[in-house]
């Protein structure tokens, strides 16, 4: 066996978020998490952050919260104070771009709820082909930009025909 010893998966996706509060909104009123707890406020001391945490000594962690949505990973969301921080989140083509995606049971009545609640829908479900082939995704961004996929695959994908392992199996 190689890689990192004792790895089982995923347990959380932290990220940063300009209004925890807005957050907070989106993730519970608009997405249906639900929060598990908050912590902070952590203000600089010494140089504990730029040692822990890769920022700079006279930021304070305002905030974190934990979310639980559905049977995914939790998201550890942060909201700082940092005179230094770079306000625009990330496009996919930037280096660090990324995006969560979530898996819904019907892609079309998730995509009209979005639109229903005023999130920015980016385009129209998209069929994937290839080793994806049996795929649905859509993108949407969050009140503050932050980029997030709607995934839908109900009967696998084509990969998972051959795969070792599958990770969804839905026509047993």
């Amino acid at each position: 066996m190689s890689g990192l010893p004792g790895l089982r998966g995923n347990d959380h996706i932290g990220f940063t978020v300009p209004d925890i509060d807005e957050a907070h909104t989106f993730f519970v009123d608009v997405l249906g998490c639900v929060q598990i707890y908050r912590l902070g406020p952590f203000p600089s001391q010494g140089t504990w952050m730029s040692e822990h945490l890769n920022v700079a000594d006279s930021t304070t962690m305002r905030e974190i919260r934990f979310y639980r949505c559905g049977n995914g990973s939790n998201f550890e969301v942060f909201q700082y104070e940092a005179e230094d921080a770079r306000l625009l989140p990330p496009r996919n083509s930037d280096v660090g771009g990324h995006h969560i995606a979530l898996y819904v049971d019907d892609l079309d009545e998730a995509v009209a709820y979005l639109h229903a609640k005023g999130i920015r829908v980016l385009g129209e479900p998209t069929e994937s082909g290839g080793p994806s082939q049996g795929q649905r995704w859509v993108y949407f961004l969050s009140p503050w930009g932050m980029q997030f996929e709607l995934v839908s695959f109900p009967r696998g994908k084509a990969y998972e025909t051959k795969a070792a392992v599958r990770l969804w199996d839905t026509r047993q």
